[in-house]
């Protein structure tokens, strides 16, 4: 036999799972609201920080560009320096982002401060190069266009970057250059300073005049438009050689100028020690032939005969 209940409405309403049904249907509700408008808050803050990293990295380019006015824009270290407040203000902006989604700055951190670890022991090597690609950006050694030495390389930097430095050798060829390397190594830059000194040596005669030498080393100089004339050009006499004694001559000279004034003052040097009859000796070989002399010989004291053993000696 069966039994039939019969549920009052005015009674359903008041079971209490119907009252948590509602309860969470507006938590929900609520809950859905606050995202809603915390995803909004967070994409304008992301819209905010792209145009704010764009602006200020410009604004940083421009602020370098000004500062090198004097000595001339370099682009590499604009680029850098927009680059470095650029990326800075996005890594600001995604960590208010999250921030703003819920996540806490805390574990943000937690998480960047790991992996930064982890990507520092696997690349070693290449943020030693950053590292060292950072330091020359802003000591600036040479700059892109220079004419440098670096260890036994020669040639005109190419480009600068983070991790290596490309230059051109005076053969045409290309050379990559790992910053770590270029920062512990010598540097010379040949194209730094605007002007340059050359300093020529010449041997003359023991029997010439040394005064009269380092005059006609004065003149010539003198009459080089593209030597300076200050510093003054100086020739004096500098040492005694085997067969000569050596005067030197040095003379300044713009660096666009330097290398045509250097190569032309070597040949007109010789015309003018010519024309004033300074001679300039220069090693003689001479050979030394023996005549070959026949000398008679001496007696033989002992004849083969009388060398023989007394056994083999024929009896008298």
């Amino acid at each position: 036999m069966e039994s039939m209940i019969a549920i009052d409405p005015a009674t359903l309403s008041q079971i209490p799972g119907v009252t948590i049904d509602k309860a969470v249907a507006a938590n929900l509700i609520d809950q859905a609201t606050r995202f809603g408008v915390d995803l909004a808050a967070a994409l304008i803050i992301l819209v905010i920080t792209i145009i704010a990293s764009r602006w200020l990295s410009n604004l940083a380019s421009q602020a370098v560009a000004r500062l090198q006015a004097r000595r001339g824009g370099d682009a590499t270290l604009q680029t850098f320096v927009a680059s470095v407040v650029r990326y800075g203000i996005i890594i600001v902006g995604l960590i208010a982002v999250l921030q703003q989604l819920g996540v806490k700055a805390t574990s943000i951190l937690a998480v960047l401060g790991a992996a930064s670890l982890a990507i520092g022991l696997a690349m070693q090597g290449a943020l030693s190069n950053v590292a060292a690609g950072v330091m020359l950006l802003i000591l600036r050694p040479y700059r892109a266009g220079d004419f440098v030495k670096i260890s036994d390389q020669l040639g005109t930097v190419a480009s600068l970057d983070l991790f290596t430095t490309e230059i051109t050798s005076p053969e045409g060829l290309k050379v990559i250059l790992p910053n770590g390397k270029v920062l512990g190594e010598m540097i010379t830059n040949y194209t730094a300073i605007d002007m340059r000194r050359t300093e020529i040596t010449i041997g003359i005669d023991y029997e010439d005049d040394i005064d009269k030498a380092l005059e006609i080393m004065l003149a010539t100089a003198r009459a080089d438009k593209r030597v300076l004339d200050t510093p003054e050009p100086w020739a004096r006499m500098t040492s005694y050689g085997d067969s000569s004694i050596n005067v030197s001559l040095r003379c300044w000279a713009p660096l666009a100028d330097f290398w045509d004034m250097h190569f032309d003052m070597l040949k007109n040097l010789k015309l003018a020690f010519d024309e004033g009859g300074i001679s300039i000796p220069y090693p003689h070989q001479v050979n030394v032939e023996r005549a070959d002399i026949v000398s008679p010989k001496a007696p033989d004291p002992d004849p083969p005969e009388d060398r023989r053993s007394p056994r083999s000696r024929p009896k008298a």
